[in-house]
């Protein structure tokens, strides 16, 4: 058994890579509108910002280093001990042809393992995602071998960077367990339970506890709502033990048929449910000590 933690941890999540300009108008797309978003959600309490970047002209996700430089040029500038938590999610998605289904089809992301991480090796960030989910993903399939995972996760430490390890599944938590056991991973970890993507984990507080009484007894976890689950998940991780992240990546309304305007906002309404369930929020500096991060002056970020 877990009680809720003395301080907790909010993560914003801003513009992620599946979220689209169709679904709301206030999502950011271009550097310098993801730059402000993670510098807005920090003013809101968030301690910590999970950055995808986007083609600035499509609103499509990429993966170009140029656009991951400039967004973090721009936080830095202004917020040098704001941590930053960039993602590599991106290029494992794999989309079957219609006629012959080992040829990929238009869609597919599917990349060399080191291309996925060359963007965490330059940058050096505080932390980045490392998803172990190989699974249905709507209509498609997202592949993460555990050969792939451990030549991305070899990358990932060589830079000196913090892995937050991305859990879709029960299945994904017995692969972390494996990967610790071999060194691949070293404790203690920092890990997200993705609730509510087809065809994974779904959103509810028995998914929350079942997934985290079967972590090691020292991660830190943060519990991870989709879509209309994003708030609810926020006091279901809480009252758990854990740490909690909103955004939009995750979902785009702040209420039922009301767009959240920004992140900001998102992350002011979660840190209302943790406040008024009794909790704190952590500020950059308790984070860092909580994650287990240096100080920035003493990072390469």
């Amino acid at each position: 058994m877990r009680s809720p933690r003395d301080k907790v941890i909010i993560t914003g999540a801003v513009t992620g890579n599946l979220t689209t300009p169709e679904q709301t108008p206030h999502l950011p797309i271009t550097p310098q509108q993801i730059a402000e978003a993670c510098l807005g959600a920090a003013d809101a309490g968030a301690a910590i910002v999970h950055i995808h970047v986007r083609d600035p002209l499509t609103g499509r996700p990429s993966m170009l280093l140029d656009h991951y430089v400039d967004v973090v040029q721009r936080i830095r500038a202004r917020n040098p001990a704001l941590i930053l938590n960039i993602t590599t999610g991106p290029g494992g998605r794999f989309v079957p042809s219609k006629d012959d289904p080992k040829v990929a089809a238009e869609g597919t992301t599917l990349m060399v393992p080191e291309k996925r991480v060359e963007h965490i090796a330059v940058l050096r960030p505080d932390i980045c995602t490392l998803d172990l989910n190989t699974m249905n993903s709507g209509r498609e399939v997202v592949i993460n071998t555990p050969s792939n995972v451990r030549r991305m996760a070899k990358v990932i430490a060589e830079a000196g960077v913090k892995p937050e390890i991305e859990l879709f599944d029960s299945g994904d938590i017995a692969l972390m367990r494996d990967l610790l056991a071999d060194g691949t991973l070293t404790g203690p970890v920092l890990c997200s339970f993705v609730m509510g993507v087809r065809y994974g984990f779904q959103p509810a507080p028995e998914t929350v506890l079942y997934a985290r009484d079967l972590l090691p007894h020292d991660a830190e976890f943060t519990a991870i709502g989709i879509g209309k689950a994003a708030f609810t998940s926020v006091a279901q991780s809480y009252l758990a033990g854990g740490h909690v992240r909103v955004g939009l990546e995750d979902a785009v309304y702040l209420s039922r048929g009301r767009f959240a305007t920004s992140n900001a906002e998102m992350v002011s309404k979660a840190r209302r449910i943790v406040e008024d369930l009794g909790g704190e929020i952590a500020t950059i500096e308790e984070a860092r000590r909580i994650v287990g991060l240096p100080h920035p002056s003493k990072s390469a970020a």
